[in-house]
């Protein structure tokens, strides 16, 4: 499923990671999927609240979670940058969809990052 919604399907998505070489592309690539399908998830299944969307973008966090393991075997991590990095993104998501309600901090609540 290719993401509809206008302002995502042309989002630089972690676009600050992939132009600092500290930042492996390759496991880059890997977030940037997990937030491509973050975008596909919230299409197909319409949160109808707050609740509904946290629930999805709860998955997305544990998905980054995993991958911290990728970026520490690459030599990097999910720093200060990174983070701030993933955070923005998941706002944007947020507000494309029309959740200009959402908090930050409860979007990527489960983080270990």
């Amino acid at each position: 499923m290719a993401i509809s919604e206008p302002g995502m399907a042309e989002y630089a998505f972690l676009g600050g990671l992939y132009r600092d070489p500290y930042f492996p592309d390759r496991v880059v690539d890997r977030g940037r999927a997990v937030l491509v399908r973050l975008c596909e998830r919230i299409e197909a299944e319409r949160p109808a609240d707050l609740a509904g969307l946290y629930a999805l973008t709860h998955a997305a966090t544990e998905e980054f979670n995993a991958l911290e393991a990728e970026f520490e075997a690459a030599g990097s991590e999910i720093e200060t940058v990174a983070r701030e990095e993933i955070a923005e993104d998941f706002w944007a998501i947020a507000m494309a969809y029309g959740f200009a309600g959402a908090d930050v901090e409860e979007l990527i609540a489960p983080r270990e990052w």
